[in-house]
């Protein structure tokens, strides 16, 4: 991002925010968090000066008939969502601050009977990230038990351990706050963060929040969209329709003649009043959406007034164009920052975007921690859920990527890994990409190289099979399928990601992924992928 963007957009340098963010960690001084602790985003973030409050989601609905319903005056958040309080135990933590007290109230255990003194680890030091440099000359970082009265840290066993709150303990809440200021710096006053199990449970939560099963709402979504979400969203009663996508993901111009002429009869279900979409890398078809994508994007679900939970997994692993001279390539923390396309939650005037961010894809997935961002009010619906369901995220995943993320790399040093991160998977993609040159028939197999994420979508042009107009596209698809594990080779099939499974397939489609195997295995797999298309296709 130039300069004049950064002005447009009204957007800081991420360097000058940290800079702010340390001086005001600095003036605050030590953070004083203890057991079950509350906090919120408000504790730790900077001025939000002249930004108006986000717009509320819980309007009354008028009374209508539901075949004229529109979605303009119902009331966003379901039923089961509106009827959440607050936990009482949690409420009652927040008098465990006050000097003398003597708790006979809540069910926190001893941390005198927590089985773990200590844990170790050994983490690469800033910027030096790969395996063998970690491994001559990485750090041991040791966590205790009661490092905190110790005076040799902010967060220990003692407190990550025990029961906390919903939102997760104060200290990763300052981190995650502090993080989201630097990257996203929402252009609304009352934004917040929430800590999660992972993006699939945030998911869950979201789809309960906003969508009812005796409303007959439904979800719109990319025409192939991730499985995981669809399987997610459709057991709860809500109905999923996808909507038409090119290279760049959603055509805004497509989802708006959709949601426009909306048959309620028809479908079986209200217009979609929730958007789910992931702008960067999209799992499956790797597409990335440009800013002026998202712009268009945005400006139709404003036009519809939709809820948009943007789904953010590969946002950091956004990158260089494949091809690209090197010599372009970001070299700096600013430069890195500014070359990201600004998430929906960097543009959201409204407040009517949940960002679901996760470290899965990132550092590593078994730690099922992640965050959402989005107004207070839809915060506070969140908590609610969360205090019942998953209670929080893990305290060990909590206090081990405390002390990786704050106490160590700190909010540049992050930034700088996820710079490493995305030199990695560029050439992962780049190796990917070569295969498929190489050994793809180029007049069958077409693709466009992914600008982001993990995966490539592979076209295969049906209309050039012998078999064309005979037999049924799904089973040439599962024939060319078959092929590929007989020779040695595993592909994920398109019809595994419509988002309408009663929609007979209208192509064949196939998501390949380059994030594990090595540059060789990839050659070999692609090598078999083809022979596998050109048996098939005779």
């Amino acid at each position: 991002m130039t300069a004049s963007l950064r002005m447009l957009y009204n957007r800081a340098p991420a360097t000058k925010v940290i800079g702010e963010i340390q001086k005001r960690r600095a003036d605050a001084g030590k953070l004083v968090a203890g057991v079950a602790a509350a906090s919120n985003s408000d504790m730790f973030k900077g001025p939000q000066d002249g930004k108006p409050n986000a717009k509320r989601w819980d309007r009354e609905p008028p009374t209508f008939s539901v075949r004229n319903s529109t979605n303009s005056a119902v009331d966003h958040l379901s039923e089961e969502s509106r009827m959440r309080q607050p936990c009482a135990l949690k409420q009652a933590a927040r008098h465990l601050n006050k000097p003398g007290l003597i708790s006979l109230g809540g069910g926190l255990p001893s941390s005198q009977v927590f089985p773990f003194a200590e844990l170790s680890m050994k983490i690469p030091v800033v910027p030096e990230f790969s395996e063998q440099s970690t491994s001559q000359s990485g750090v041991h970082e040791t966590i205790g038990k009661y490092d905190i009265q110790n005076g040799k840290a902010e967060y220990d066993l003692s407190i990550a351990l025990n029961y906390g709150q919903a939102t997760g303990s104060a200290q990763m809440m300052r981190f995650l706050t502090e993080h989201t200021e630097i990257i996203c710096q929402p252009p609304y006053a009352d934004w917040a963060v929430c800590q999660t199990i992972g993006s699939t449970g945030a998911l869950e939560q979201a789809v309960r929040m906003f969508c009812d099963k005796n409303r007959r709402d439904a979800v719109l979504t990319e025409e192939f969209s991730f499985s995981t979400a669809l399987e997610t969203i459709e057991p709860l009663g809500v109905g999923t329709f996808g909507t038409p996508i090119d290279s760049q993901g959603i055509i805004p111009a497509a989802m708006d003649d959709l949601l426009s002429n909306w048959d309620e009869s028809t479908r079986g279900f209200r217009k979609p009043h929730v958007l789910y979409t992931v702008p960067s890398g999209q799992n499956p078809t790797g597409a990335t959406q440009g800013a002026e994508r998202r712009r268009a994007i945005y400006a139709a679900a404003q036009k519809h007034d939709m809820v948009i939970i943007e789904d953010e997994p590969y946002f950091f692993l956004q990158m260089e164009p494949y091809g690209q001279n090197q010599d372009r390539t970001a070299h700096t923390v600013d430069e890195f920052v500014d070359s990201l396309v600004q998430p929906y939650v960097s543009i959201d005037v409204d407040g009517r975007v949940m960002r679901l961010d996760s470290f899965s894809k990132v550092l590593a997935p078994g730690s099922r921690l992640g965050w959402v961002v989005a107004s207070q009010q839809l915060i506070e619906r969140y908590q609610r859920h969360a205090e019942v369901a998953s209670q929080g995220p893990s305290g060990f995943s909590q206090v081990i990527l405390h002390k990786l993320l704050d106490e160590t790399w700190g909010h540049e040093g992050y930034l700088k890994w996820l710079m490493n991160l995305r030199t990695e998977y560029t050439l992962k993609r780049d190796a990917l990409m070569a295969a498929c040159e190489k050994h793809l028939p180029r007049d069958i197999v077409s693709w466009t190289p992914p600008a982001a994420g993990m995966f490539v979508w592979l076209t295969v042009d049906h209309t050039k099979h012998p078999d064309h107009g005979k037999r049924k596209l799904e089973d040439i698809e599962q024939e060319i399928f078959d092929a590929c594990i007989d020779g040695g080779v595993l592909v994920a099939l398109g019809s595994w990601f419509r988002a309408e499974k009663h929609v007979p397939l209208s192509g064949l489609y196939f998501r390949a992924t380059y994030a594990m195997a090595s540059p060789e295995n990839m050659d070999i797999a692609i090598s078999r992928f083809g022979d596998a298309v050109r048996a098939s296709f005779r």
